[in-house]
Formats: C-alpha cells, sequence, structure tokens
C-alpha cells in the first residue's frame, strides 16, 4: 500500500514530534500545552520538529501515528506527573523509567497512552522520551493557570527541549 504524503499529517511526516499534554482547565495539568505554545512564540524551528498541543487527545494522535505507513522517528511527550519530587521539577525520562518510576497519583490517561507508546517504540521503532514536570497544583474543580513553580519551569522546559531535539 502507497500512503499518499499530501494528506499525511504534518507530525507523522517530521522526524521529531513534540507533543505538549494535558488540560489547561486544570492548573499545572496545563504544563505541556504551555510548553508548546511558548516554543511556537518565542523559538524557531526546523522542518525536522513538529510541535503540537495535544491537550487531553494524545492517545487520538498515537494512535493515528501508529496506522501511518510515515512515522516520525522521535516522540517526546511533555507533561506533568506527580512522583514526590519537589513542585516545578523537570525530569526527562525514556519510556522504560516511567513505567518503573513510582507514582504518588494514579492516573487513567497513563496506561493507555504508555502502552501505545510502548508498542511504538517496539515494533515501530520510534525513540520516545518524556520531559515531565512535578506539578504543584492540579485541582479538582476547574481552574485555569499554571502556579508560580509551573510557570518559572516552561522556560527551563523550553531550554531541554532546544538544546535536546532543535539541534540534533
Amino acid at each position: 500500500m502507497v500512503e499518499n504524503k499530501d494528506f499525511l499529517p504534518e507530525y507523522c511526516s517530521r522526524p521529531t514530534l513534540i507533543l505538549g499534554c494535558g488540560n489547561i482547565l486544570l492548573g499545572d495539568d496545563g504544563f505541556g500545552p504551555e510548553v508548546i505554545a511558548y516554543l511556537q512564540a518565542h523559538s524557531s524551528f526546523q522542518e525536522e520538529v513538529s510541535l503540537m498541543d495535544a491537550g487531553t487527545g494524545v492517545i487520538d494522535i498515537l494512535f493515528n501515528i501508529a496506522l501511518s505507513e510515515v512515522k516520525p522517528r522521535r516522540i517526546v511527550l511533555v507533561d506533568t506527573m506527580e512522583s514526590g519530587l519537589p513542585p516545578g521539577k523537570l525530569s526527562l525520562l525514556r519510556l522504560e523509567a516511567v513505567r518503573a518510576r513510582p507514582l504518588r497519583t494514579y492516573s487513567q490517561h497513563y496506561l493507555p497512552t504508555s502502552t501505545l507508546l510502548k508498542e511504538l517504540q517496539e515494533i515501530g521503532g520510534l525513540e520516545v522520551e518524556i520531559l515531565v514536570m512535578e506539578p504543584e497544583n492540579i485541582p479538582e474543580e476547574i481552574q485555569p493557570g499554571l502556579s508560580p513553580k509551573a510557570q518559572e519551569a516552561v522556560a527551563r522546559a523550553c531550554e531541554i527541549i532546544v538544546i535536546n531535539y532543535f539541534r540534533r
């Protein structure tokens, strides 16, 4: 089967895909989308990198990649993850480390997303990395806006991304 590249989403056809994950209506959970917005506003990125605010729909994007014959070589997820570190602390992890790392809270989206990422990595040969930030505030009810610690972490996360993925 030959796939027409004119109909491929940009995120399938570029070598590196950086996905900002999270819900902007729930405090620090909006960290990933905020990082993507900051990069789009303050960085000039090459055609090799695709930036995408995945919001809460990352599983749909990953499923599209899994079904596509053309895939990025690398996927970087930017998200929050509660693991007991100080608020605002950033960690760049391989997929294996995320699955092995003890979490303070359980989130339903970790399992389907990590399972599909594992398949993409093992079967599709993709490199998967996850840049996570320890949140300070993820409220139970709608409360948009990042905490001060998360806001400070946005620029630091962007530096990590630019150094590691824009200059490869």
